[in-house]
């Protein structure tokens, strides 16, 4: 029986001011808050959604990466059987404080709706599947570190089992201004084959 095997397709990085594909580097800036960084990585990709812009920051920042990734892979005709993968540290307690700070103090107290909105992790998940009409499985996974055995394992099985035709995996970590996001995109067919140690070796770039 031949063995199954799973291929690395395309992968992307996004820290310290700059997004990183396939080791190439197609979007840099100045020393500046993530804010502005990705007002400015959203221009320059050319990318034309205002939703974008209401998004908490840790899902522009997973946003920005499966825009890189999957751009060329979405067929608008057809019914884009892609997974999502997804984990991270702090969930959503970047969002989370600043939602409890709007809600402390009983003189000035002002719940934000649009704020509380992304006070879950895999509303990111949510975002990227409405961007590109996705109906398919996704998960968020809360992990100490970046997982790459549980991250390879999940993913090989969506796609030996069938379930996706392709999975894109993501670790999205963002809290008080500290980011980073690597993402990357599993098939049948790619660059290197889809293995712990060739994760753990990318992500570390």
């Amino acid at each position: 029986m031949t063995e199954n095997k799973n291929y690395i397709h395309s992968f992307c990085t996004i820290q310290n001011n700059k997004i990183v594909l396939n080791d190439e580097t197609v979007f840099e800036a100045e020393s500046t808050s993530f804010a502005d960084f990705s007002k400015q990585a959203y221009k320059k990709l050319e990318i034309n959604y205002p939703k974008f812009f209401k998004m908490d920051s840790l899902s522009k920042l997973a946003f920005l990466g499966a825009e890189i990734l999957l751009k060329d892979e979405i067929d608008p005709e057809a019914e884009n059987n892609i997974a999502l993968v997804f984990a991270n540290k702090s969930s959503s307690l970047d969002t989370d404080v600043k939602y409890q700070e709007t809600i402390s103090h009983e003189e000035n107290y002002f719940p934000s709706p649009a704020v509380f909105v992304y006070t879950l992790p895999n509303i990111c998940l949510g975002e990227i599947s409405i961007r590109h009409q996705l109906k398919t499985e996704n998960s968020f996974f809360i992990f100490e570190e970046f997982n790459p055995e549980f991250m390879v394992n999940y993913a090989n099985v969506l796609l030996d089992t069938k379930k996706a035709d392709k999975v894109l995996c993501g670790w999205v970590e963002y809290f008080n201004e500290e980011y980073k996001a690597f993402l990357y995109l599993v098939a049948k067919e790619g660059v290197v084959e889809h293995q712990i140690e060739t994760i753990k070796t990318v992500y570390k770039k």
